[in-house]
């Protein structure tokens, strides 16, 4: 069992109740990670976004920072939007990290839940399918090593003896995003890749038919099941109290945010609570989160649990805390109770 933490570098408040430039943003980011290795954490993923309200465009720059700053949490995106980028390119950037990092590099792939790097890179929206399913098999092309002969329809073809710096025999450690359709469950099985679920709301016990239909289609394959992680977002402090307190006003910038953009109604308090309560805020003292954690990991077998530790506009002081307290109690917490069984 694996646990990780990601972030998409959401813009936090100072004291003042202002807001950080993206450059400070970044810096804080680093000595997140940088933390979250010293207290225990397995993996940091960092999401791309092209946005005033996240920091983070270039996740592998930063990775490659916290690579040199760290020893052994492994440095991941979450996600990369491969549908705007360039797999070759990916590969290259990733094959560079893994040299640099001694094999720490780690590419989660997605199609991402916002559309502003389509414009920025010059893609059509009426291409959403098409492009990641392209891009996603040029990349596994190059990622196996060795020569590449590849046509598509939207990226001139490909055929090359070898793509440089190779990433060695095993290739570039890749998962698949998936939010939620049969269809990208049953890519990620033909692509022979872990998948990890994007669960930001509701009860997550609601996605079991996506881990049956993900373990059913390996045995009709023939296949053995990669392994299998679940995001969500939360935030620790060292009372439930302190925890929603904090979380809620962060949060609430965030979503109040998103939703005059995409039509949603403020949210309240209430519907916050339920959210922590019921669904898949995993908000608390890290006794509360660790028996939340444990219960959704037994319930849809697990092998990673991430969680989105940066909540909206929520201050730097109180995601480093969230942090060390994921790292130092709830991870223990909850190896010994899926040890209990």
């Amino acid at each position: 069992m694996e646990f990780g933490l990601d972030t998409f570098g959401d813009v936090t408040r100072r004291p003042d109740g202002s807001l950080k430039a993206q450059d400070e943003v970044l810096r804080d980011v680093v000595a997140e990670a940088v933390l979250a290795d010293q207290a225990g954490v397995d993996v940091i993923a960092l999401g791309e976004h092209h946005r005033d309200d996240f920091a983070i465009s270039a996740p592998e720059i930063l990775l490659a920072n916290i690579a040199a700053r760290t020893s052994r949490i492994r440095l991941a995106t979450g996600v990369t939007v491969l549908s705007t980028d360039d797999p070759i390119r990916l590969y290259q950037r990733f094959s560079t990290l893994n040299a640099l990092s001694g094999g720490r590099g780690e590419v989660i792939l997605g199609r991402g839940s916002f559309t502003e790097s389509y414009p920025l890179f010059g893609q059509d929206l009426h291409d959403y399918e098409m492009l990641f399913e392209e891009k996603l098999d040029l990349f596994a092309a190059v990622n196996k090593g060795g020569p590449v002969n590849w046509k598509g329809r939207h990226r001139a073809p490909v055929k090359v003896g070898a793509v440089y710096p190779p990433a060695g025999p095993q290739g570039i450690a890749a998962w698949i995003g998936v939010g939620g359709s049969p269809e990208s469950v049953v890519r990620a099985v033909r692509y022979d890749m872990p998948m990890m679920l994007a669960i930001i709301g509701g009860d997550a016990r609601r996605f079991r038919p996506f881990v049956d239909l993900y373990h059913d289609a390996y045995a009709q394959i023939g296949g053995t099941a990669k392994p299998l992680g679940v995001h969500s977002p939360g935030l620790i402090a060292d009372t439930d109290e302190a925890a929603r307190e904090i979380a809620y006003i962060g949060y609430k910038a965030l979503h109040d945010r998103l939703g005059r953009e995409r039509g949603w109604s403020p949210i309240t308090k209430a519907a916050f609570l339920h959210e922590v309560e019921q669904g898949s805020q995993y908000v608390g003292s890290p006794e509360t989160v660790a028996r939340k954690i444990a219960g959704r990991v037994k319930a849809l077998g697990l092998n990673r649990f991430s969680l989105k530790y940066s909540a909206g506009t929520t201050p730097h002081e109180d995601l480093m805390r969230s942090v060390e307290l994921y790292g130092t109690r709830v991870i223990p917490l909850v190896r010994g109770m899926l040890a209990e069984g």
